[in-house]
């Protein structure tokens, strides 16, 4: 190769002296920049650290959270209200629970528990707090939550907040056997804010999209009673 055709850039790779050079102007870069490199590294570490730090934190919790969730989840399902919100015996309550543990998955549980007996209590408005802080990828309790949100709404009377709660109860997650339920409840809904072309068409839709469920002999007879209103 000759010296035209050689890369300038390369020229230190064949000479011991410029390869020196090289070297030297890296350790002066190095030293430098070391300072950076270094609170660089001790930021990495600190988030590590405060990573594992908290998801251990959270585990550690959500143990806590389940030994003491036991008692008023007990309460709840014998139908004990009072002694589930607020506990009994030394034990906290769903709403103390909820509130101590809100981070952890068996606080945030406490929280659908706490909305569901407030709701049943007619304590509506703080049922639709607790349920709205609750979040799930569960197929079943993220539906459920929202329709419960639907429920209190619907008894307050605010009939367009229930729709919108009952609709996305019946677009999460769409099934054969809980779906159904939530559209007989957004066709009510509906009839509620007076919009009986909306009933309709969701009362149509269960019919046609899940003819084997045991909504369907209810969506058939609201459906026929409006229609025939119409006429």
């Amino acid at each position: 190769m000759s010296n035209k055709d050689k890369d300038p850039g390369l020229e230190f790779l064949e000479s011991p002296e410029g390869l020196a050079g090289e070297l030297t102007k890296f350790e002066k870069n190095l030293e430098k920049n070391r300072n950076i490199f270094f609170i660089a590294g001790g930021v990495i570490v600190v988030a590590l650290a405060g990573w594992f730090g908290y998801h251990w934190y959270v585990n550690s919790q959500d143990e806590q959270a389940q030994a003491v969730l036991f008692n008023p989840v007990f309460a709840i399902e014998a139908d004990s209200l009072n002694k589930a919100l607020k506990g009994s015996g030394g034990n906290p309550g769903l709403t103390a629970i909820a509130d101590e543990y809100g981070a952890t998955p068996a606080g945030n549980l406490a929280s659908f528990y706490a909305g569901t007996a407030l709701l049943k209590q007619g304590k509506f408005d703080e049922a639709i707090d607790r349920l709205k802080s609750f979040s799930s990828s569960d197929l079943l309790v993220q539906a459920r939550a929202y329709s419960l949100i639907g429920d209190a709404y619907l008894e307050k009377n605010v009939a367009e907040e229930a729709i919108s709660y009952y609709q996305k109860a019946v677009d999460y997650k769409p099934n054969a056997y809980f779906t159904p339920s939530y559209m007989i409840k957004l066709g009510i809904a509906y009839e509620k804010a007076k919009k009986n072309t909306e009933a309709i068409e969701v009362y149509s839709t269960l019919i046609e999209k899940y003819p084997q469920s045991s909504e369907v002999l209810n969506a058939k007879k609201f459906k026929g009673l409006l229609e025939s209103a119409a006429e």
